[in-house]
C-alpha cells in the first residue's frame, strides 16, 4: 500500500471494509470526522470527505473492532476515553508506538501503561487491574487492511 496526503471515502472503503454509507453515518454523527469535510459545490452537488494517512489507520482499527462486534456506542466510548482521560488519540497508542499499548479479549478494550498496569478502557478507565497469572487471551490491536470481498457461494 502506497502512502497518499489523502484518500478518498471510496478508497478508505476498499481498505477498511467499511462502506461508503459506514463513513458518512460515522460523520455525521460526529464519530468519526473525515479530515477535509464534504462541502456543497456551485451546481448542487458535494465535494468527496477525504481522510488522512492517520485517519485511515485508524478507520482500519475501528473497523476491525466493528466486525468482532464492539458496537457504535463502545467506539465512541473507547474514542472519548483515550481523548478525555489519557490525553491521546487512537493512533497513538495502536502498534504498541506510544506510552500505552491496546489490547482486546474479542469482549473487552484493555491498555497496558508503560508501567505495566492493565486498565479496562471501557468499564473503569481510572482503576488499574489486578493481573493474577500472566496467561491472559489478550491480542494487540493494530491496523489491519481488509478488503469487502465476495463471499464464496457453497
Amino acid at each position: 500500500m502506497q502512502l497518499k496526503n489523502t484518500y478518498s471515502a471510496r478508497e478508505v472503503a476498499a481498505l477498511t471494509g467499511l462502506s461508503a454509507r459506514q463513513l458518512q453515518w460515522w460523520d455525521a454523527r460526529r464519530l468519526f470526522a473525515s479530515a477535509v469535510a464534504s462541502k456543497r459545490t456551485a451546481a448542487g452537488g458535494f465535494t468527496e470527505r477525504r481522510y488522512t494517512p492517520v485517519d485511515l489507520l485508524e478507520l482500519m482499527v475501528l473497523a476491525d473492532l466493528r466486525r468482532q462486534g464492539l458496537s457504535v456506542g463502545r467506539i465512541r466510548l473507547l474514542l472519548e476515553t483515550l481523548r478525555t482521560r489519557f490525553g491521546v488519540r487512537l493512533f497513538d497508542v495502536i502498534g504498541g508506538a506510544g506510552t500505552m499499548t491496546l489490547l482486546t479479549d474479542g469482549h473487552e478494550i484493555f491498555a497496558r501503561t508503560g508501567s505495566g498496569d492493565l486498565i479496562n478502557v471501557l468499564r473503569s478507565p481510572d482503576q488499574p487491574l489486578l493481573v493474577v497469572g500472566s496467561d491472559l487471551p489478550l491480542r494487540e490491536i493494530t491496523a489491519k487492511t481488509r478488503t469487502r470481498g465476495k463471499r464464496k457461494k457453497r
